[in-house]
């Protein structure tokens, strides 16, 4: 049995369909479902939910905050921005990714460079393929 998966933003579902497994960034740390996993609901954190399948492949999704719900072998995330790797454009990630380390640099308190590069980063990860643990 699978797990029912969509990540909804209010501009479009970026993903629904069916995953061996999910695995998402709350604010306690990572964590993953699978079928039968005990009903949920976690604040998110910017970073990539990673969708897997059965076959072993996975599609890493940027996501940039909201919430995680898990009941009955549904995982819904709602997040204001979901984004699939093709959708990212790397060059702008990476000049934002610039932007916020230089603010950073100026004044490392600055919370709101601290989520720009936190949200950089995740782009960055998605686009590229590289995300921790990320099995191709």
């Amino acid at each position: 049995m699978a797990l029912q998966v969509e990540l909804v933003s209010p501009e479009r579902i970026a993903y629904s369909g069916e995953a061996k497994e999910v695995i998402a960034r709350v604010v306690t740390g990572d964590i993953a479902f699978l079928t039968g996993h005990v009903p949920y609901l976690g604040i998110l954190q910017s970073a990539p939910v990673r969708v897997l399948f059965e076959d072993g492949t996975e599609l890493p999704i940027a996501v940039h905050q909201g919430f995680v719900q898990v009941a009955d072998d549904t995982v819904t995330i709602l997040s204001d921005v979901c984004e699939l790797p093709d959708q990212i454009d790397i060059r702008r990630a990476e000049a934002a990714k610039a932007k916020a380390e230089e603010a950073l640099r100026a004044d490392v308190g600055d919370g709101e460079a601290q989520d720009a590069l936190r949200r950089a980063q995740t782009r960055i990860s998605v686009a590229t393929g590289v995300v921790a643990g990320a099995r191709h």
